[in-house]
């Protein structure tokens, strides 16, 4: 059965899949450049860091193949650690877990496609950053869904890179839909939200999801300039804010808002719970983790 629903879309996931790996390339690429240009005194002495990958299997309950993802982990001078993973699985979903993904009530039937990135910084001065962009398909429905969103220090954060941010996704929407800015930035300050402790987990950005406008081609090339968007603005931030010299007090407020970070990561996180719903790598999943974060 998952055989017909993979052939009877075959073109859109080759052509989502092979988006995915391209965007994960160039990030990498961007994000290994940082780190070569790095000149700021603090970590000087460390080498400048380089992505190394581990690609992980999926397999189904039943044994079968379900396809799997590639790890890309870089630990250097500038970023402290910041994964860009990418995976293409497909399967069966479970009885408890199907009801909840549209389009896959009746026989939990899938196939999903994406990228997603978690970066997390040496200097406070630097934002922390997420983005994702994916493409599910089911059978009785097809979406693509994803956004960025970034957390800075509180004590460290800049206006202008906050302003950067999200003036670059307002104008990647904009080409498409001028209804899409702030239905989507109202959708990311609602979901990067925690409700425990009445607090957003950063200054937000864009989110959205189930994006089917009955228009694959054009949906599809909202969703890669998403990711272009965040390709083009996030490498300026880190460079714009990299060398500046932080102090003991400001990396004891950043491991404290990293602690929030983790909060949401495993309290309310859809793609985290995506993730292990769906016998997914558990260390790729978990890669949003930050390395370090505290709880006074």
């Amino acid at each position: 059965m998952i055989q017909a629903l993979l052939q009877s879309h075959q073109n859109q996931c080759e052509q989502a899949s092979q988006w995915f790996e391209h965007l994960r390339d160039q990030i990498c690429s961007a994000f290994e450049q940082i780190e070569q240009n790095y000149s700021g005194e603090q970590n000087k002495d460390l080498p400048a860091g380089q992505f190394e990958r581990k690609e992980w299997p999926r397999f189904n309950e039943d044994g079968t193949p379900g396809g799997g993802g590639v790890m890309s982990i870089m630990r250097g001078r500038v970023f402290e650690k910041v994964g860009v993973n990418i995976s293409t699985v497909h399967g069966t979903f479970s009885e408890n877990f199907r009801a909840q993904i549209p389009g896959a009530k009746d026989d939990g039937l899938f196939w999903a496609s994406g990228v997603s990135l978690v970066a997390h910084m040496h200097n406070p001065h630097v934002p922390a950053v997420h983005m994702n962009t994916r493409h599910i398909i089911t059978s009785g429905k097809s979406w693509f869904g994803g956004g960025a969103d970034m957390t800075p220090t509180p004590e460290c954060a800049y206006q202008e890179d906050t302003d950067d941010f999200h003036h670059a996704f307002k104008a990647a929407c904009d080409t498409y839909d001028e209804s899409y800015y702030p239905e989507y930035k109202e959708w990311c300050d609602r979901y990067f939200y925690l409700p425990h402790r009445n607090e957003a987990r950063g200054i937000g950005g864009i989110f959205y999801d189930y994006l089917n406008t009955d228009n694959w081609d054009n949906d599809f090339s909202f969703t890669k300039d998403v990711g272009k968007a965040f390709l083009d603005i996030y490498p300026k931030i880190a460079r714009r804010r990299m060398n500046t010299p932080w102090s003991e007090s400001d990396k004891q407020h950043q491991l404290i808002k990293r602690s929030r970070y983790v909060e949401f990561n495993l309290l309310y996180d859809r793609g985290t719970k995506f993730g292990l719903n769906t016998g997914g790598n558990t260390e790729a999943i978990l890669m949003s983790m930050p390395p370090q974060a505290n709880w006074p």
